[in-house]
């Protein structure tokens, strides 16, 4: 299950990691060897800070998608109970039965975490 999830939304990663890489400055990093910095010193005083706002943004979204996902889990984990239950399939089943309360509070719940993420993850870009 997770290495579905993981392939569904490391693309979202890659997109918001991608443009922050490539704006990177070389010479702040050179800089950093010439002031007697090992590399790893160098990944996590100079690179790291740089990256950390979109790794969370590109986190965030991929959390978004994987929780929201319904057709690769269910093609490839089927629905074991209490195992690989997901959220999505939680709202379908009863629906299929006109029961329309436990749905709602699904879909509201998973609505206000994402709401919570988005508020969580918005004043973090700005850095």
């Amino acid at each position: 299950i997770w290495l579905a999830l993981i392939f569904i939304g490391l693309p979202f990663v890659v997109r918001a990691v991608q443009p922050v890489i490539e704006d990177l400055d070389a010479e702040v990093e050179e800089a950093s060897a010439t002031l007697g910095a090992r590399r790893l010193t160098t990944l996590r005083r100079v690179v790291l800070p740089t990256l950390t706002p979109a790794l969370l943004t590109g986190f965030a979204l991929a959390l978004a998608r994987s929780v929201g996902e319904y057709g690769s889990v269910i093609f490839i984990a089927g629905n074991l109970p209490n195992v690989t239950e997901i959220a999505p399939l939680l709202i379908v089943i009863p629906l299929e039965e006109f029961n329309y309360d436990a749905p709602t509070a699904i879909g509201l719940a998973m609505l206000a975490i994402s709401f919570y993420l988005l508020f969580l993850i918005n004043p973090l870009q700005a850095l």
